[in-house]
């Protein structure tokens, strides 16, 4: 036999390789012993409160010359549509200034003394929400139409 394979076949190959083994087990295991070793229980966890998700700046409403352009564009949708021809049914606006959208609703048309008015309900569709109208247009004495009440519901 020779030198190399009396080297495999010895008992100190054996001695050598079984502590190879044993200090490659002892090393991956010391990280996890020390995870261990602080005794972290969830008792001891607590919540991070310097981490906030899922937040944003919260905006009180949309700016008011928003809100005055879908006023005007809800007006000329009101002073242009047919009352007679609607029957009731709701007719939809858009403005593409904004972005806002809607439906206006229950639109009649009063005379009361000589003077022409249309009363209606509007929703309006925003980046910032759902909003309700009432209003109330009229036609004034030059030829066109005034909007004489707008507000929130």
């Amino acid at each position: 036999m020779s030198r190399i394979a009396q080297a495999f076949d010895s008992r100190q190959w054996g001695v050598i390789a079984s502590a190879s083994v044993k200090a490659v087990v002892v090393t991956l295991a010391l990280p996890l012993a020390a995870c261990g070793a602080g005794g972290f229980t969830l008792e001891k966890a607590d919540v991070d409160r310097s981490i906030i998700t899922s937040s944003a700046p919260s905006s009180p409403a949309a700016p008011a010359a928003d809100k005055d352009s879908d006023q005007t564009t809800i007006g000329n949708a009101v002073s242009s549509a047919d009352v007679k021809e609607l029957a009731g049914q709701a007719v939809p606006w858009a403005n593409a200034g904004t972005g806002s959208r809607g439906a206006i609703t229950e639109l009649v048309e009063l005379k009361d003394g000589g003077l022409t008015c249309r009363r209606f309900s509007a929703t309006r569709e925003s980046f910032d929400g759902v909003a309700l109208y009432k209003g109330e247009l009229c036609l004034a004495e030059a030829g066109g139409w005034r909007m004489q009440e707008f507000k929130a519901l």
